[in-house]
């Protein structure tokens, strides 16, 4: 059986004007245009499942003030990270805290709220970073811009609150995170144990300790689950 083709027309320009020719294409059976078109359909699926788009922002939002006190939460300003590593705001707000969304970049779940007195301090280890600056290297130059006056840093005491867990573990509806962990500090520049009390690591699980003493980052810890035990009778 012979194939069936379709006449076209086309118009050419020539010396004598516009010169009509006529051609023959051939048609699609009806069984090879269902093929074609699962074809694309599947290379489109492919596509998508191949390119994971990155959360909303209701979402980013919603994880990034899961670590703040309740009452704190819908005024937080909230930051989301950007390809380049920069920030972008997510949702402004006017209250004490900023908070910062989760990284798509990393391997696990990690969201900070902070006083917003500490941008300064945080926006400088981000930029520090950014320029390859390792761990010792960077605290020894906001150590020596806040001696000088150039970086700014809390005289009095300010609080941090993080979550921390696997990548995915963040469940939206309880604000939780399934096998993470949640932090509260307070930052009392140039504290020392001798002047809190507080030792410098943990006396028992849960307990507060002071960190990195006598420095003008010097925090009080404490580390907790991030879900609360229910009490079993």
């Amino acid at each position: 059986m012979g194939v069936k083709r379709r006449r076209f027309s086309h118009f050419r320009r020539s010396g004598r004007g516009l010169v009509r020719r006529t051609g023959y294409l051939p048609s699609m059976r009806p069984t090879q245009t269902l093929a074609l078109t699962s074809v694309l359909l599947v290379a489109g699926v492919a596509a998508s499942l191949g390119s994971e788009a990155p959360p909303p922002d209701v979402e980013l939002i919603q994880g990034a003030v899961a670590p703040a006190p309740p009452a704190s939460r819908d005024a937080a300003t909230v930051l989301g990270w950007q390809e380049d590593g920069t920030l972008r705001v997510l949702r402004p707000g006017d209250g004490e805290l900023t908070c910062l969304a989760d990284n798509p970049a990393e391997e696990r779940f990690h969201v900070a709220c902070y006083h917003k007195a500490l941008e300064p301090f945080m926006a400088r280890g981000r930029e520090l970073r950014r320029e390859g600056k390792e761990r010792e290297e960077l605290l020894r130059v906001r150590e020596e811009e806040i001696a000088s006056g150039k970086l700014a840093m809390p005289t009095g005491p300010t609080a941090l609150y993080s979550l921390t867990g696997p990548a995915g573990s963040f469940d939206a509806p309880s604000g939780e995170v399934k096998e993470g962990f949640r932090v509260s500090v307070v930052y009392v520049p140039f504290a020392t144990e001798a002047s809190t009390g507080l030792p410098a690591e943990p006396a028992v699980p849960g307990g507060p300790w002071l960190m990195n003493p006598g420095k003008p980052w010097a925090h009080i810890m404490v580390v907790q689950p991030s879900q609360t035990p229910k009490n079993e009778d």
